[in-house]
């Protein structure tokens, strides 16, 4: 079996998981509500204080949807208690970020500045740490904060020569050294 499928998901208190016709889970807790249709072949069981995932045979689809399946219901668990936060650095001369309501301003280099909209049930917000400029992104749903931490460090990616871009807080920029004079 699946080492991560057949693994247990813990049931914080606070939390009610709801498993509907077609594999339809819901997740409520202290954060918010989460719904997601799962596929259809896996056995999704609340008993207890637990949620157990089992497959109906072997073949290699299904044992790759069963630590999958497992993993989506432990991801909304842990984002309607914990929530999900990415952290993004801005660096570079002249490199700006700003919060105003729901819009995010990004001055990047370009002839303009950027903008962009926190989509629904995603927070952002900029602090100043050191030289860098850091944006936080929030949100109960790791695929929407993933995806909106990606597409704003798209705007501008770090560079190989002087890291100028955005980049994740924890990402590995590898540097190239730079052209040298002839003698």
């Amino acid at each position: 079996m699946s080492r991560i499928g057949r693994m247990p998901i813990a049931i914080p208190a606070g939390v009610t998981v709801d498993v509907a016709e077609n594999n339809k889970v819901t997740v409520k807790g202290p954060k918010g509500e989460l719904t997601r249709v799962l596929p259809s072949e896996m056995e999704i069981k609340v008993e207890g204080a637990e949620v157990q995932v089992s497959r109906p045979n072997d073949l290699k689809k299904m044992k790759s949807l069963h630590g999958l399946t497992r993993t989506l219901i432990n991801n909304m668990v842990v984002g309607v208690t914990e929530g999900y936060v990415k952290k993004l650095e801005v660096n570079g001369v002249g490199y700006k970020a700003a919060k105003a309501g729901k819009k995010l301003t990004l001055s990047l280099g370009y002839s303009h500045p950027v903008e962009m909209e926190d989509p629904e049930g995603i927070e952002t917000s900029v602090e100043q740490q050191g030289s860098a400029t850091v944006i936080l992104v929030k949100g109960i749903d790791k695929e929407k904060v993933g995806q909106f931490a990606a597409e704003i460090r798209d705007k501008r990616r770090p560079e190989p020569y002087k890291g100028k871009g955005i980049k994740y807080a924890d990402e590995v920029i590898r540097r190239k050294v730079g052209k040298t004079g002839k003698k």
